[in-house]
């Protein structure tokens, strides 16, 4: 939007200016800003689906947001995931456009990279991995012996929904590029006012003649509890993420009004779906222990008892070492219905449609991802960390299709609040049948497959026996006890046609009900797509500055109103 000098553009921004903290920049050090100020502190109430367990909802809180404190993985999903939206602006084909469109690639004389599948003059920076580790190729063996094509740049084509590839890295030259990337650096405009320690509270919205709501601007505090107001002349963009945005609405007197009532916020507007249909990826890590030395990463990230300031210092000093890189492997994608119809009667019952899976997905989009880790690691509470002369890794394995939903609000007005998040994981018995074929299947990978079955000693810590699970109830608790987030949540302000009483905002991502109010980031989307969620984050954003600049192409007003939409 900034490419108009005549636009003026203020970025409001909850949290400190990334430009100095060194963890958001080193690839390998994304779990260190998962606590404290840098990150929103969201917790889940217990859940059920997951033994009652409570889980730590990360979300970035720096210039940059969670593009700075994510596994910098793209993974694009494929095109059928977007065309299910039902939009013909949100196509798969016009996503896939978009996502490009942000792109600088940077090939790689090892990697055979679709040359069509990229971008090379966008802000973010993307390359394959930097380093591949033995045990990475000894996985892509392992892969398609047991079926899974190789088709080496499928996460940024969306090629294929059963094979296996590499996925591209939101690194270059040792660090990570982010969202701030576009404000930033060699992008700095003149037109573009950032002011960052400062926690939106509400938007400031009046009542025209006509009745209907516009956005005026919004009121902000500063870390000290300092209350202001900044006003706009064109519009207001809310991208807050799927758990900040709908908490922001909220503030302002939009969404459900029984939930405003509750708080006794003034209802300015009765719109039911905000905050409801919050989806994320169920993701588990499920631990191996090798047999051989040589083929991980843990001799430095691990052996060393000073591996970390170590990896810093070189990451300092050279941009290289372990932290200038993210600790994955390769990646897979897979379809399991077919295996799950042969193989489970409960399955086989499921409701469904027509060419379509009891996950709602059809042939051409994978119910499940898979990926390595190049070492022992992962979440903070994976603390069984491998002595000198043990070397150990994870398969993750993570649920595409998921058709359980939660829902995000407030318990208090107070913006400097956490917003209260409950995913309700693995609440539908078909997302705990298929993520638990998945690590079922993932196990037969590493156990069986013809790269890894002859250098894993079996289960990681040594006391555990899960790789010795054979059938999909075996593995139930397994899933149960250690599946939580993948990082990826989605949909709490939905995109849906005018009679959707769960639409939040149209096609253009304008509010319904509400003229001069956008929403730009993950929360819109309907239901999540077959991957990673930053790429489409980026895509959202680069089609929603579309809309703008062509919404704001003449000083018309009627020009400007002819793509608002009302629901009376």
């Amino acid at each position: 939007m900034s490419e108009d000098p005549n636009a003026k553009i203020l970025i409001l921004e909850a949290g400190q200016d990334s430009a100095e903290i060194d963890n958001m920049h080193m690839p390998g050090a994304w779990t260190k800003l998962h606590y404290g100020p840098t990150d929103w502190n969201i917790v889940s109430p217990p859940q059920p689906g997951l033994n009652g367990k409570v889980c730590r909802l990360p979300r970035g809180r720096f210039l940059g947001g969670s593009s700075g404190s994510n596994g910098t993985i793209c993974v694009r999903g494929v095109e059928q995931d977007y065309d299910d939206w039902g939009f013909p602006e949100w196509s798969g084909k016009e996503m896939f456009r978009a996502m490009k469109k942000s792109e600088t690639f940077h090939p790689k004389d090892w990697f055979p990279h679709d040359q069509d599948a990229h971008g090379y003059d966008g802000p973010l920076h993307i390359e394959p991995a930097t380093e591949v580790f033995p045990i990475a190729d000894r996985f892509l063996e392992s892969y398609q012996s047991k079926g899974l094509e190789y088709v080496p740049d499928m996460f940024s084509n969306g090629a294929t929904a059963n094979g296996c590839g590499h996925a591209m890295r939101t690194t270059y030259q040792g660090y990570r590029t982010t969202a701030a990337d576009y404000l930033t650096k060699d992008r700095e405009r003149s037109n573009v006012t950032i002011r960052c320690d400062s926690t939106v509270d509400k938007v400031v919205l009046e009542r025209g003649s006509d009745g209907v709501l516009q956005a005026k601007g919004v009121e902000y505090l500063d870390n000290r509890g300092n209350r202001y107001k900044s006003f706009a002349t064109k519009e207001v963009l809310l991208a807050g993420g799927t758990y900040n945005t709908p908490t922001m609405l909220l503030r302002s007197g939009i969404g459900p009004k029984a939930d405003l009532e509750a708080l006794n916020i003034p209802v300015q507007l009765d719109l039911p779906g905000v905050g409801k249909n919050l989806q994320d990826h169920q993701l588990i890590f499920t631990y191996y222990e090798l047999s051989e030395p040589d083929l991980t990463d843990d001799a430095r990230v691990n052996h060393d008892v000073d591996g970390y300031n170590t990896g810093h210092s070189e990451w300092k000093e050279k941009k290289t070492g372990w932290l200038s890189t993210f600790p994955f492997g390769t990646f897979a994608f897979a379809r399991l219905n077919d295996r799950l119809d042969k193989e489970n009667a409960e399955w086989r019952a499921l409701e469904r449609r027509p060419g379509r899976d009891p996950m709602d997905l059809t042939e051409t989009q994978p119910n499940l991802e898979f990926f390595n880790t190049v070492c022992y690691g992962g979440p903070p509470e994976y603390t069984d960390k491998p002595k000198e002369g043990e070397w150990a890794l994870a398969m993750c394995c993570f649920l595409c299709g998921a058709q359980s939903r939660g829902f995000v609000t407030i318990k208090t007005t107070d913006p400097f609040e956490p917003p209260y998040a409950d995913p309700c994981y693995l609440s539908d018995k078909r997302d705990l049948l298929m993520m638990t074929e998945g690590v079922r299947f993932a196990n037969e990978i590493v156990m069986e497959g013809a790269g890894t079955k002859d250098i894993v000693k079996g289960s990681w810590p040594p006391s555990a026996k899960h790789h010795l699970n054979k059938t999909n109830e075996d593995w139930q608790p397994h899933v149960q006890r250690y599946a939580s987030t993948s990082y990826h949540p989605g949909g709490t302000a939905k995109l849906g046609k005018l009679d959707d009483p769960m639409a939040v905002v149209d096609q253009y991502l304008q509010v319904y009900g509400v003229k001069g109010l956008r929403v730009v980031d993950c929360s819109i989307m309907p239901t999540l797509h077959s991957g990673h969620t930053q790429m489409p984050a980026f895509g959202i954003a680069e089609k929603a500055a579309e809309y703008i600049q062509q919404a704001w192409a003449t000083t018309s007003a009627s020009k400007n109103d002819s793509g608002y939409q009302a629901r009376l």
